[in-house]
């Protein structure tokens, strides 16, 4: 059983909280946020502690008395300079879903991976990338195609969406063929539109609910623990599973 230290509890970090606790290859141990009312309290739903760390010597002391095999991040890009080298020291995976890293932020997190194995995605949903993997392939087999993408996220959100960038650098096509829209109501929906003479092809992905995040972090830890140490993306590590699958394909 992994154990697991979450970090962050907004609005997706609930969910994922959720998924993880009932998922019995998991141990959910504690929840780490920018600040609680005491030191460390149990949450309403979840039977796990929870305290606030917010220097690096806080998470070293923490990860002492409360040890863990990952991290799970769904807080804010400043969270991975405070807990980092305790991740290199010990060895830590790290999922991270944080959408607005900057260059410096991911080069630091590629630092991380020579000790330790690190996934960083801006969307963890299992469905999301596999619709980039088969906009990647499309876009392979017809370059000619015209190309638009469109992602609509809830009103509160204010940039555009770091899924929708990532599926833009994915096919090679300029940030500025995406069209946000801001709506009550919606969680996330990402579109990609492939225009062909006397065809139209539509890959859509729906997030229904933010538990969506869960179930990814779910598999992205399970995939993690059998490879080496590294830096990875969520969609590399769906096409390791699809090249082991089609290998037992062939052998069978």
């Amino acid at each position: 059983m992994i154990k697991i230290g979450l970090v962050g509890f907004g609005k997706a970090g609930q969910a994922v909280a959720q998924v993880l606790q009932d998922d019995p290859r998991y141990q959910l141990c504690w929840i780490a946020r920018r600040s609680v009312s005491t030191s460390v309290k149990a949450t309403p739903d979840l039977d796990v502690p929870m305290t606030a760390l917010t220097t690096p010597d806080d998470w070293g002391q923490w990860l002492d008395t409360h040890p863990v095999d990952a991290l799970v991040d769904f807080s804010s890009p400043e969270s991975l300079h405070l807990y980092g080298e305790e991740v290199r020291r010990r060895g830590l995976m790290l999922v991270s879903a944080i959408s607005a890293y900057s260059k410096a932020d991911l080069d630091y997190a590629q630092t991380l991976a020579i000790d330790a194995r690190v996934l960083c995605s801006p969307n963890i949903t299992v469905g999301i990338n596999f619709l980039i993997m088969a906009a990647r392939l499309l876009r392979k087999i017809a370059p000619f195609a015209d190309v638009e993408i469109v992602e609509q996220h809830f009103r509160e959100k204010p940039e555009v969406s770091g899924t929708a960038r990532k599926i833009a650098q994915s096919i090679d096509v300029d940030e500025d063929r995406i069209t946000s829209l801001r709506l009550g109501g919606i969680v996330g929906h990402h579109e990609v539109i492939f225009g062909f003479p006397y065809q139209t092809v539509r890959l859509i992905h729906n997030s229904i609910e933010r538990r969506a995040f869960g179930t990814g972090a779910a598999f992205a830890l399970a995939e993690l623990q059998q490879c080496e140490n590294g830096f990875y993306t969520f969609d590399a590590l769906m096409m390791r599973r699809v090249h082991q699958e089609l290998l037992i394909d062939h052998s069978s």
